[in-house]
């Protein structure tokens, strides 16, 4: 991998060789991926895509790294994510932004609530990036970005780089069919309403409060761990089981809230594998109900 430095002098990134993937998401999970490119733009993504295809190597794009769980062994690939100090949010006109896929989630709740727009509230406490965001549908608290995205600018395997609207990209609970196609969000418009940045500002501190009061953000997660099953919600199942504060080595089931999995410290990967397992077969068994992991995971299956 060490010629790969080569392919990238002329762009306006960083390459970082054998990154440990552990000081690249909110875990703090995942040994070293073969190489981590800081891109500061979408142009210099393009061109560094184009160049790891040309070498056969094999490249990913992620946000901030925050509902990912990366296999102890790490990853035999390039991992590629946005300087997201060089990530703008522009106001295309009174109601419409268009923001780069680095900008984080708070940085552009905050804009929108200082614009007097209203519509991210929901995402003033998500740790994640805009692109993240379009990726998985994130949401909290009632909202999600289906509500407010208009399209994203995508660019695909092949180099093909195109603007799909928001129907195109089948976005359901936690979903996009970019999942399927592994196409890389380079921006997104999203369409907000008018309101009054007081009353945005006190929406987002409530959001904010109650987020601090009922999440264990003094531990590394990756946020909610499983998906909301039909009908239930996944920390109460797993409550109801008596597995609030069930343990695998360092891997914890929160005790603040139970759909939460923390890391006390020292966790690996499979010790939250195994601890996902254990807690799934448990609340099949009590409730006939199947969880599944909202976090993506790189490098490994749920199965091995």
């Amino acid at each position: 991998m060490s010629n790969l430095s080569v392919c990238f002098r002329d762009l306006a990134c960083e390459w970082i060789e054998r990154a440990p993937m552990s000081e690249q998401t909110t875990f703090k999970i995942g040994g070293p991926a073969d190489g981590l490119l800081i891109v500061h733009d979408a142009a210099s993504l393009q061109t560094a895509q184009q160049r790891l295809r040309e070498e056969g190597v094999r490249a990913m794009l992620i946000g901030c790294g925050s509902n990912l769980l990366v296999a102890d062994e790490g990853l035999r690939s390039v991992v590629i994510r946005f300087d997201s100090g060089h990530a703008a949010i522009r106001q295309i006109d009174k109601t419409v932004l268009r923001v780069d896929a680095g900008v984080p989630l708070a940085k552009l709740s905050r804009f929108a609530q200082q614009q007097g727009l209203s519509g991210l509230e929901f995402a003033c406490g998500i740790p994640g990036s805009t692109g993240g965001a379009v990726y998985m549908n994130a949401g909290a608290y009632g909202g999600e970005m289906v509500g407010v995205l208009c399209d994203a600018e995508v660019l695909f395997p092949s180099g093909e780089r195109r603007t799909l609207a928001a129907e195109e990209l089948a976005l359901s609970y936690r979903h996009s069919n970019l999942m399927q196609t592994a196409g890389f969000v380079l921006s997104a418009t999203v369409a907000l309403t008018p309101g009054d940045p007081e009353i945005i500002h006190r929406t987002m501190s409530e959001l904010l409060t109650a987020r601090r009061e009922k999440q264990p953000l003094e531990y590394p997660s990756a946020g909610s761990f499983f998906k909301r099953p039909e009908g239930h919600f996944a920390g109460k199942l797993i409550d109801d089981c008596g597995l609030r504060g069930y343990r695998v080595g360092d891997a914890q089931i929160s005790e603040k809230h139970a759909g939460f999995v923390i890391n006390r410290g020292a966790a690996t990967c499979e010790q939250i594998k195994q601890l996902a397992r254990d807690v799934r077969t448990r609340v099949f068994e009590q409730f006939g109900v199947s969880l599944e992991p909202e976090v993506r995971l790189l490098g490994t299956s749920w199965d091995e």
